[in-house]
Order: structure tokens, then C-alpha cells, then sequence
């Protein structure tokens, strides 16, 4: 069986007419090894802060688990501290990241989270409106709302000045324009030209990824010695990917494969998220443009491995207790402060793309990684089993859409 591999894997390298799924299972790949920088590291630029004590996608038993509900006759605190502290974006975002607050709301409030204008009219107990800032898991275990106070966001003295603050919320707000009102606000929609190079920085990396796809590598040998053709070659190959690889028993994604194919046949370095993968994956991606995204899930690996998405994607992480279907599923098509919510479908047909937030490109593990850090959970290394199976997942949520890449997202 080695023999044979081997003997393919040959005559993958030597005929350019046998081509036509260079990511097959007969591929030449580097299998030794990670294929990010060792040891891993956040990004230079990214917060340092750590929260070990919280799960992540690849541990989901570290997150202090709720207790019981907090028995308090009657709440007493400092309404106008209350409303400071509800207002603080400076504490995980405060409450107007998914609330309306009353007339003194300020602008761009979410509504991820339900109106609470008129909480001081519902009836509820002081009990009721304790525990529900200090852990909503007593009430609800897949609650949305943060632990506020279980996860140490708010200590006891703050939360009963919050209670305090909206046991005075009667009256319903009123805005001065549709901006500020999260339920008229209009959908953002992106009518930019990804691939104008004056518009989308990530369209100029196309061609620097053609120059390296033609550039020899330490062993004198290049991609466009066996891929003469790319654009006939990889004209699906990018929507056909990420793929279960045997011999890794992994998710394989576009990225990874870069790194260890061209380390495997040219002798190339490309780590993941170093340039150059990232601009040989721009280059790989827009060859695809246009072809409608199909994921291959026929064999019982594969089939297995999307399952296991499906189950990160409910994962609830970090300090704040959010899994991905919090944002993308329960709080899609809403607003988080001035950040709308998408849905999963729409949300991989456009990668990698240049993050105007951040003026950097980013490929689709960047942004898992990122949005790992902005929920207060330890992200994983870009080649993480864990991503790759999201990515899966993600990929099959989009399945039909039709690839448009580099593109451009705020």
C-alpha cells in the first residue's frame, strides 16, 4: 500500500493531465508537525489577557458551573451608579450591547436582548431581578445573557445598584432618528467591488500570489511545474474545500493544505497565516470565483467530522458563555450595539477577505481566532481539529452560494 501511494503521488508530481483534484487523498502533503508557528502565539497586536478558568472550543469542562439561585428578600442600591455602570461599555460591552433602556438610552443600543424600558412595570421580584444579572443559567442554562456576576464582570455591591437602576425603567424609549432604533435601524449592505485593488486591499494580493504560485522553491521546484494550467486546474477546487484528510484524520481547509503540500513538493515554508499562504490562498480562492460551493461529506469520516461542527457551534466559551449560535442563530439578523448579527449562511462565501476593522487580511481561522478572543475565551492554533471541523460545518451552511473572494467586510 506505501508502494502504491507513493508511486501516485509520483505520477501526480509528473503529469500535469492528472490534476484535476490536487487535493485529493493521493497529494503529496507534508504530514509531520503542526503547520502554524510553534509554539503558538496570539497575534502581536491582540489583547494578552488569558481566561484559563473558562471553556474552549477544545475544552468544554473548564467554565465554573452555575449554583443555585440566590435567595434575597429585597434589593436595595444606588440607581444612578446602576445606570453608569449599565452604560459602561468599558464592562464586556454593558447592557445597551443588546438592551433598550428607557429614555435615557444612549445611542446605538442592540436588541439582541429583549426592551427592557419598562422592566419596572413587569412585576418581577428583586430576587428574580438579581439572579437574572448575577447568572441567568439559574433560569435558563443556555440563556444567552452573560453570568454577569458568576463570571466576575460585576461584584455584588454593582449588580444591586444595576437591579436598583432598572426597577426605575417605566417608560418606553423614544428616538430621535432610525439610527438609534435598533428595530428600524436598516440592514448594513455591502455594495463595495471586492476585487477593485483601490477599494479592497486584498484584491492587490492576487497577483502576488500568482508570482509566488510560479516561484521555485528551496528544492528549485515551483506550483506551476506540475499545475500548468491553475485557472482550468482550480477552477472548483477552492469551493470543494475544506475536505476530511485521512492521513491526518482531520478537516484539511485550503490554508493547512497550502502549507503542507508546498512543503511536500517545493520545500516551501508556508506556515499558516504567514503572507505568503495567506496570499497563495487569495490567489487559489479568486481562481474559484464565481463556481457555487459544494461540500463533500460521503464518507462516514467526513459525515462524522460536519456532526462534530455542528456540536462546536453550540459550544458555549470564554468569560462571557457564548457559543456560536448565540450570535449566529439565536441573535442573527440583530443588532449587538452598532454590529449587526449575521446569519451562518452568507458568512463563508467570501473569504479571505480585508477586515476594514483591523486593516489586515484575514483567512477563515483568523476570524474563528478572533471572535474566540472577543467572547474572552483562549483561541486555538489556526490548524486546530476543532477549527477545521467548524469550518466544515460553516462551509455546508453556505453550500450553493457562489465564491466571491477577496472580499471586503468591516
Amino acid at each position: 500500500m506505501k508502494l502504491h501511494r507513493l508511486v501516485m503521488a509520483m505520477l501526480v508530481l509528473s503529469s500535469v493531465g492528472s490534476l484535476s483534484l490536487p487535493a485529493s487523498a493521493e497529494a503529496p502533503l507534508s504530514l509531520e508537525g503542526s503547520a502554524a508557528p510553534q509554539p503558538w502565539q496570539r497575534y502581536d497586536d491582540w489583547t494578552k489577557a488569558r481566561w484559563d478558568n473558562y471553556n474552549t472550543l477544545a475544552k468544554h469542562d473548564t467554565t465554573p458551573p452555575r449554583g443555585a439561585e440566590i435567595e434575597i428578600k429585597s434589593v436595595t442600591g444606588d440607581a444612578a451608579k446602576g445606570q453608569l455602570l449599565a452604560f459602561d461599555r468599558r464592562r464586556g460591552g454593558g447592557c445597551l450591547a443588546c438592551h433598550v433602556m428607557g429614555p435615557k438610552t444612549q445611542a446605538l443600543p442592540g436588541n439582541v436582548g429583549v426592551d427592557l424600558s419598562e422592566i419596572g412595570n413587569a412585576g418581577r421580584t428583586d430576587q428574580w431581578l438579581y439572579n437574572y444579572v448575577f447568572d441567568a443559567r439559574v433560569f435558563n442554562p443556555q440563556s444567552v445573557m452573560p453570568p454577569w456576576g458568576k463570571h466576575g464582570f460585576y461584584n455584588e455591591a454593582e449588580i444591586r445598584d444595576i437591579v436598583a437602576f432598572l426597577k426605575t425603567l417605566k417608560t418606553p424609549a423614544t428616538f430621535a432618528d432610525k439610527l438609534n432604533d435598533p428595530e428600524k435601524r436598516p440592514q448594513p449592505v455591502e455594495d463595495r467591488d471586492g476585487l477593485d485593488p483601490f477599494v479592497n486591499p486584498a484584491a492587490e494580493r492576487i497577483e502576488a500570489g500568482a508570482a509566488l504560485f510560479k516561484q521555485p522553491g528551496p528544492n528549485g521546484k515551483a506550483c506551476i511545474a506540475c499545475h500548468a494550467t491553475p485557472a482550468r486546474t482550480f477552477k472548483r477546487w477552492a469551493v470543494e474545500m475544506p475536505k476530511w484528510e485521512p492521513r491526518l484524520k482531520k478537516v484539511l481547509g485550503i490554508e493547512e493544505f497550502i502549507t503542507r503540500h508546498a512543503k511536500a513538493t517545493t520545500g516551501a515554508d508556508y506556515l499558516m497565516q504567514s503572507t505568503a499562504n495567506t496570499d497563495l490562498s487569495i490567489y487559489l480562492h479568486n481562481l474559484a470565483n464565481g463556481e457555487a460551493i459544494k461540500v463533500d461529506l460521503s464518507t462516514p469520516d467526513a459525515k462524522a467530522a460536519y456532526e462534530r461542527g455542528v456540536e462546536l457551534s453550540k459550544v458555549k466559551i470564554g468569560q462571557f458563555n457564548f457559543s456560536c449560535v448565540d450570535c449566529h442563530q439565536t441573535g442573527a439578523n440583530k443588532w449587538l450595539r452598532g454590529q449587526w448579527l449575521g446569519e451562518p449562511r452568507g458568512q463563508f462565501d467570501h473569504f479571505p477577505l480585508w477586515r476594514t476593522s483591523r486593516n489586515e487580511v484575514w483567512d477563515i481561522r483568523k476570524r474563528f481566532e478572533w471572535c474566540n478572543v472577543q467572547v474572552r475565551a483562549n483561541e486555538l492554533p489556526p490548524d486546530a481539529p476543532e477549527y477545521g471541523e467548524l469550518e466544515l460545518y460553516l462551509r455546508k451552511m453556505n453550500e450553493g452560494l457562489k465564491l466571491a473572494a477577496p472580499n471586503i467586510r468591516h
